[in-house]
C-alpha cells in the first residue's frame, strides 16, 4: 500500500506533561523498524494545554498528525477518530501516559510478522492503583461470564493490529465503543504478548470509580443480552417458589386446620416482588435507552481541526 508502514494512534486527555517525552520515545522506537510511520495524537477535549503541545510536536515533525475533537467524547470514540484517519498497513494503539511503553512496540511488531493480525500487550505487574486493578479484574470476569468470551483483565488497548482488523472495527457502526472488545469480537489471528507495564509519571488517571462503573455497565449492555435472559430465569424461579409456597399453605389449611395469618410474609413477598419488577424494568430500560441512542445516528466524534493531514 502507498501509506506508511505503521500508524500509531494515541488518544490524549490531561497528559500535556508527558507528550514531548512520548513523541521522542515513539520516534526513537519506531525508527528501529522504519522511518515510514505516522503518529496520530487525538486531543479528546483535554482541559489542559495538550493541544498546544500536540501542535508544537506536529510542527517539528510532519509525521506527527494532530486531531482536535470539538469536545470530550471519551477515550474509545477518540481512538475511533484516530483509526479513521490512519493510513498505515499496521496500526499501534496505545495510551498517552507512558504506562504503555513505546519501547515495547518493536517486540509487538516483530511478533506480528510471524503471521498474526493482532498482537496485544499483556501487562505484567500492572502499575495501576489497587482500586482500578480490582475493578478491572471484577468487570472482566463479569463481562466474560455475560458475553461468553474469555477476557484477560491484563489486556488493554495497547497492541499492534493489521489494517484488515482496523478496517473491520471502523465499519462497526455502534455509537457505544469499546476498542478492546471490538478487536476481540472481530477475530483474526491473535496473540497475547507479555510486556512490562510502567508506572504513571505525570498526573493521575481520569478514570474514577464512577467512570469505570459506567464504562463497565455500557460494555455489558452493549455486548451482551444475558442480563435480559437472567431476568427471565429469575422471574421463572420466583414464580416457581411462589407456587410451591402457595401449595404448602393450601395443604396446611386443608389437613392441619391452621389458619393463614401471613401478614408479615405477605408484605415481604409484595416488597420483594415490587423490587424485582422495578429491577427488571430498569434492565429493559437500559437496553431501550441504548437502542434510542443508536437510532439517533449521531456521529461518534466531531473533528474540529487537523494538523499535517487533510480533513476528509
Amino acid at each position: 500500500m502507498n501509506g506508511p508502514l505503521i500508524s500509531v494512534v494515541v488518544p490524549v486527555y490531561r497528559s500535556a506533561e508527558s507528550l514531548n517525552e512520548l513523541a521522542a520515545r515513539l520516534t526513537s522506537s519506531l525508527s528501529t523498524i522504519t522511518n515510514n510511520f505516522e503518529v496520530i495524537l487525538v486531543n479528546d477535549g483535554s482541559p489542559d494545554n495538550s493541544w498546544d503541545i500536540i501542535t508544537q510536536v506536529a510542527q517539528v515533525d510532519t509525521r506527527f498528525i494532530g486531531i482536535n475533537l470539538s469536545r470530550n467524547f471519551g477515550q474509545h470514540p477518540a481512538i475511533t477518530a484516530g483509526l479513521t484517519h490512519s493510513t498505515g498497513e499496521w496500526i499501534v494503539v496505545m495510551d498517552c501516559d507512558l504506562q504503555d511503553q513505546p519501547e515495547e512496540i518493536p517486540r509487538l511488531f516483530e511478533k506480528a510478522q510471524e503471521g498474526f493480525d493482532q498482537v496485544v500487550a499483556v501487562r505484567v505487574n500492572r502499575q495501576d492503583n489497587p482500586l482500578k486493578r480490582f475493578f478491572s479484574w471484577f468487570f472482566l470476569r463479569l463481562l466474560s461470564y455475560l458475553s461468553g468470551q474469555k477476557l484477560n483483565h491484563r489486556v488493554g488497548n495497547f497492541g499492534v493490529y493489521h489494517r484488515a482488523v482496523i478496517d473491520t472495527v471502523i465499519q462497526m457502526p455502534e455509537h457505544s465503543r469499546t476498542f478492546t472488545l471490538h478487536t476481540k469480537w472481530v477475530g483474526f489471528r491473535r496473540f497475547e504478548l507479555d510486556v512490562q507495564h510502567a508506572s504513571r509519571k505525570h498526573g493521575k488517571t481520569s478514570y474514577n470509580f464512577l467512570k469505570l462503573f459506567t464504562l463497565g455497565l455500557n460494555s455489558v449492555i452493549h455486548h451482551s443480552d444475558k442480563p435480559l435472559r437472567l431476568t427471565i430465569s429469575t422471574g421463572f424461579f420466583i414464580s416457581l417458589m411462589s407456587l410451591t409456597y402457595a401449595l404448602i399453605i393450601i395443604a396446611r389449611s386443608l389437613f392441619w386446620q391452621i389458619s393463614v395469618v401471613g401478614w408479615t410474609s405477605l408484605i415481604v413477598t409484595l416488597t420483594l416482588s415490587t423490587g424485582l419488577i422495578m429491577t427488571t424494568l430498569g434492565v429493559v430500560g437500559l437496553y431501550v435507552g441504548k437502542i434510542f441512542e443508536e437510532a439517533k445516528g449521531r456521529p461518534i466524534f466531531i473533528v474540529e481541526k487537523i494538523i499535517n493531514k487533510s480533513q476528509d
